[in-house]
């Protein structure tokens, strides 16, 4: 299969412009991303959570797969091994992550948006990966990449952890979470994510990857801004210290 261009430009530009736009309607309006502690009543889904996240997530992983046992040629190592940490990514969030959840239930149009997004960006980082990625990457920026990347995902399972041993089956109050990653930021969970895809963006030194990364940071960092302006308004012993998203700055 022949790299087709325009249809990476095109996934891409849309990427980069949607973030950019749910990121100001996010920050300077009233609005909240309706999942999980902002969901209204009326609007949950009546369907199981867990198999609700895996649907919505499981395009991510199983798109790039698809497509790689339909090309004919080989990716290479390299690109490969990058593609592969996109798709572990995935896997732990389709099978992992989503059966471990104890989140509340969410409307069935976001988890259809959801579905949508990740089926199209499946798409955009396999084919490039694929049929479009330079055969040669430069090791140390691969390296480096990895390793961010890497970091990203342990603090991230890593928080989600913390964050599900908060409460226990059938709880529905909220306490502040600590430990690693949130004796800094209030959405330790979101700082591990955006780091994973930084990394990938590093590594893979792409339009489709950067657009990825920058869209990734302008959907869930507003979620971690509302979430450390929900704990401070909570909490009266909320502590001070931490930031929203990243340590020491925001």
């Amino acid at each position: 299969m022949e790299c087709r261009e325009n249809l990476v430009q095109w996934l891409s530009w849309s990427l980069l412009l949607g973030g950019a736009l749910v990121c100001w309607v996010l920050l300077t309006t009233e609005r909240r991303t309706l999942y999980g502690r902002y969901t209204r009543s009326e609007d949950r889904c009546i369907v199981n959570t867990k198999l609700v996240w895996m649907i919505q997530e499981v395009p991510s992983l199983l798109v790039p797969l698809l497509l790689l046992l339909s090309t004919e040629s080989r990716a290479g190592v390299g690109r490969s091994l990058l593609l592969g940490t996109f798709c572990l990514h995935y896997f732990h969030r389709s099978f992992i992550y989503a059966w471990r959840t104890r989140g509340r239930p969410f409307p069935v149009h976001i988890a259809v948006k959801s579905f949508i997004f990740c089926g199209m960006n499946g798409l955009l980082q396999g084919h490039y990966q694929l049929h479009c990625a330079p055969s040669w990457q430069n090791p140390v920026r691969m390296a480096v990449g990895l390793l961010l990347f890497f970091a990203g995902l342990i603090i991230n399972i890593h928080s989600d952890h913390l964050l599900r041993s908060l409460r226990k089956p059938g709880e529905v109050h909220y306490r502040i979470p600590r430990g690693g990653m949130f004796e800094f930021v209030s959405g330790a969970n979101y700082f591990g994510e955006i780091l994973e895809w930084f990394g990938y963006a590093v590594a893979v030194w792409s339009l489709p990857a950067a657009a990825f990364f920058l869209f990734t940071g302008c959907t869930i960092g507003p979620r971690a801004i509302h979430h450390h302006r929900f704990y401070q308004e909570q909490f009266k012993d909320y502590p001070q210290s931490r930031r929203a998203l990243i340590p020491f700055l925001l």
